[in-house]
């Protein structure tokens, strides 16, 4: 990726909590509490991962920025600011459903696609196609 390239990871995160939302489910992210930055309550914790619902009804001030994702909610009754790395964010899912989107590894931006395979050329001897019209 150039150095000047923005991430995709933030655009997708956005996109899909719209389409989660505009579905009438509920958005939960998984995010690497351990990532660098990552502000989580630590009781949550499990297997170094936390699962947070992220919808407008279970959170305040949510901000799905570029670098972070932000918001105020309450665990147990005590109000948290928690605050994500937008690249600690695993994933994001509809809890109803199940579907969403898994991010690649370690660094990685989004899902990555491999490149198309050449077409391998045509037989020798074999021309391009003659059509007759037909009446």
């Amino acid at each position: 990726m150039p150095p000047e390239e923005i991430p995709q990871r933030p655009y997708l995160l956005r996109a899909m909590h719209a389409w989660i939302s505009d579905n009438g489910q509920t958005p939960y992210i998984v995010v690497d509490a351990a990532a660098p930055g990552a502000e989580v309550p630590q009781q949550y914790v499990h297997d170094g991962r936390i699962v947070l619902n992220i919808s407008y009804d279970a959170v305040a001030h949510l901000d799905l920025g570029n670098e972070f994702l932000q918001f105020q909610a309450r665990f147990s009754g005590t109000p948290w600011r928690v605050s994500v790395p937008v690249s600690a964010v695993l994933g994001i899912y509809a809890q109803e459903s199940g579907r969403g989107m898994i991010f690649a590894g370690e660094g990685a931006d989004s899902p990555q696609v491999p490149p198309p395979e050449p077409e391998p050329p045509p037989p020798a001897g074999v021309g391009r196609p003659h059509l007759k019209v037909v009446k």
